[in-house]
């Protein structure tokens, strides 16, 4: 393998995958910089701008920040990388969100905050990476090290001369915790922290002490050997015996079927998985949050296996299969819909990222999703039962009814016009709530991204993920989903995709309240104040950047503003407030709402 020392371009994958070195290399992450390393000024070998090259040599070039007195001088060095640009958010939690987003498209990404008062902030957005398995690196400009070991109390803190309050917050939602407060460790420590996140694919916290960003130190000088992770391999022994249990169980089997999950993500499989759709013939289906991980114009593909309220047929065809090859499943209340699921475990394959189980039974670890599911399409034997089945009972779904003139705008048609919107130029957002379930029944074309956030389902996820994801592949253009009631939680940063020229269509649904909470358990507490949104946004853009926005209450209107925003507002940002009446839901969240409160409202175990 050809490495430039020092070089940033040696270390992009050939594959895509973040960290990850060509196919068939194995390399390390070296800790010594050999003595024909690129030398650096004196000026710049300093702990930032050490830190920022290495942001950038593992994937980054967009940091999400929000300034604080901690974090100036860290901010300085940072933004002093010419490949690295600072995108300054109008609170923590949106940062957090938009390096959730962002790691989302690019493999990676980070955010920048101050001590405490920044990181409790952030602190929500780098839970839901964690549940997501998404790499975000979180670095906080942290005390003085010269406070560190005193009896001092500091400004941001709760008041007690003990710092660690806020490390410890971050330790259980975050893989790996580096406090740097000296410099004879801080490579050290920056580099094991980076690495971590991206071997693991979670976050990690790095707190790096306000006086250090700028001071120079000969561990600094040169610049760093880039980042190139050692692969995982299976164990040839558990991969075969796995393969083997398995083929022995599949070919008993009439009618197997095929269900992608969330975790063919953070175990880099889905073209794996696809690889053996292709060659044994199965039913293919997604869980919910795996909904843009798997081309769905497969031949074979069936659609969303969500339970009761999956898409028309699949869960049918899913539920009377007589084996089922689960990939990287999450059984959550909210994925199995109150737990409701026809599915038996001695019925089912499940495939971790780094195991397999066969049917409730022998489980084989140290086997890699990605090595077990090209194994086992060489040899299994093709079966197309279950998609024949499938072919023979679908019936094409029906069309909603087109609204009259001046009829108020149905949800279900609003959704007939998104359809004809999508691309391989665009990307769908979906925002926690029923916009989950219209978006599932989108029909994906070949390169159109779609994110939701559905283990954490944090509402106003949406906003700061549509900033950080449309920064990170400004060549799509990004159609968000959002709810009134999440959109008033993180509403801001509207502002700074503005700021950053970001082309975003954002679909505001007014419906006057949080809609899925309706349906779960209702109460006075759902009903929220309306707001003049589209004036709020007019408002925030001040003129200053390119921005349209307009409010639809009739299908005529809805047509005419997603003409306008996708022909002479195509370079904008578009706001379109699609006004709607409260009961409009899907059907499916009904099902849905009523099945997970019946599953929350369970009694007591007697005692």
């Amino acid at each position: 393998m050809d490495t430039k020392i020092g070089s940033i371009d040696a270390c992009k994958p050939t594959n895509g995958d973040v960290g990850s070195p060509p196919s068939g290399a194995v390399a390390t992450i070296h800790d010594s910089v050999p003595s024909s390393a690129i030398s650096v000024g004196s000026s710049e070998a300093t702990l930032g701008r050490h830190l920022a090259r290495r942001l950038v040599q593992a994937g980054v070039t967009d940091i999400f920040s929000v300034p604080g007195d901690f974090n100036l001088t860290l901010l300085d060095h940072l933004i002093a990388e010419p490949e690295l640009k600072n995108i300054g958010c109008c609170n923590e939690l949106n940062a957090g969100y938009a390096a959730d987003g962002y790691a989302r498209s690019r493999g990676v990404g980070a955010c920048v905050v101050t001590f405490t008062v920044g990181g409790l902030s952030v602190l929500n957005a780098i839970a839901g990476a964690y549940s997501e398995n998404l790499p975000v690196i979180c670095i906080v400009g942290g005390p003085n090290s010269n406070d560190f070991g005193t009896n001092r109390i500091l400004h941001h803190t709760i008041g007690l001369p003990d710092f660690s309050q806020e490390l410890r917050c971050f330790q259980t939602v975050t893989c790996h915790q580096a406090v740097v407060n000296n410099l004879e460790d801080a490579h050290e420590q920056i580099d094991k922290a980076i690495s971590t996140a991206l071997k693991e694919s979670k976050p990690v916290y790095i707190s790096i002490s306000c006086n250090l960003a700028a001071t120079p130190h000969p561990t600094f000088i040169r610049d760093p050997v880039p980042f190139s992770l050692t692969p995982r391999l299976s164990n040839k022994m558990g991969l075969e015996a796995a393969v083997e249990a398995t083929l022995e169980f599949l070919n008993k089997a009439v009618k197997p079927v095929m269900v992608g999950g969330v975790k063919l993500r953070v175990a880099k499989a889905s073209d794996a998985f696809v690889d053996l759709a292709d060659a044994s013939g199965y039913a293919l289906a997604v869980m919910p949050s795996a909904k843009g991980l798997v081309p769905e114009n497969h031949p074979h593909f069936i659609g969303t296996y969500w339970g009761a309220v999956s898409t028309p047929f699949c869960s049918e065809i899913v539920e009377s299969a007589d084996a089922y090859i689960f990939a990287g499943p999450i059984f959550n209340d909210y994925s199995s819909v109150g737990y409701s699921l026809l599915l038996k475990k001695e019925k089912a394959i499940v495939v971790h990222p780094d195991r397999v189980t066969v049917a409730n039974g022998q489980t084989f670890g140290c086997v890699l999703m990605s090595d077990f599911f090209t194994e086992l399409a060489k040899r299994v034997k093709r079966n197309e039962t279950a998609y024949e089945n499938y072919h023979r009972i679908f019936v094409p779904e029906g069309k909603p009814l087109k609204c009259k003139p001046k009829e108020p705008l149905r949800v279900n048609a609003m959704f007939q016009h998104i359809q004809k919107m999508l691309s391989s130029e665009t990307a769908v957002i979906a925002e926690t709530g029923d916009s989950w379930f219209n978006c599932q029944k989108l029909k994906l074309p070949k390169g159109c991204g779609y994110e939701f956030q559905m283990q954490y389902g944090s509402i106003g996820w949406s906003v700061g993920a549509t900033l950080g994801y449309a920064q990170a592949v400004p060549e799509k253009r990004v159609l968000a989903f959002i709810g009134d009631g999440s959109f008033q939680v993180t509403c801001q940063d509207i502002s700074t995709m503005l700021r950053n020229g970001q082309k975003t269509i954002i679909f505001l649904i007014n419906n006057g309240g949080y809609t899925i909470e309706v349906e779960i358990h209702d109460g006075p507490y759902n009903v929220i104040k309306n707001w003049n949104y589209t004036g709020l946004v007019d408002a925030i853009h001040n003129g200053e950047g390119k921005c349209w926005t307009t409010k639809v209450r009739y299908e005529e209107e809805l047509e005419e503003a997603i003409k306008t925003a996708t022909t002479e507002k195509k370079d904008c940002l578009c706001f379109i407030e699609v006004i709607v009446h409260r009961d409009d839901t899907s059907k499916e969240l009904l099902e849905w709402g009523s099945r997970v409160a019946a599953a929350n409202g369970r009694p007591p175990n007697p005692q």
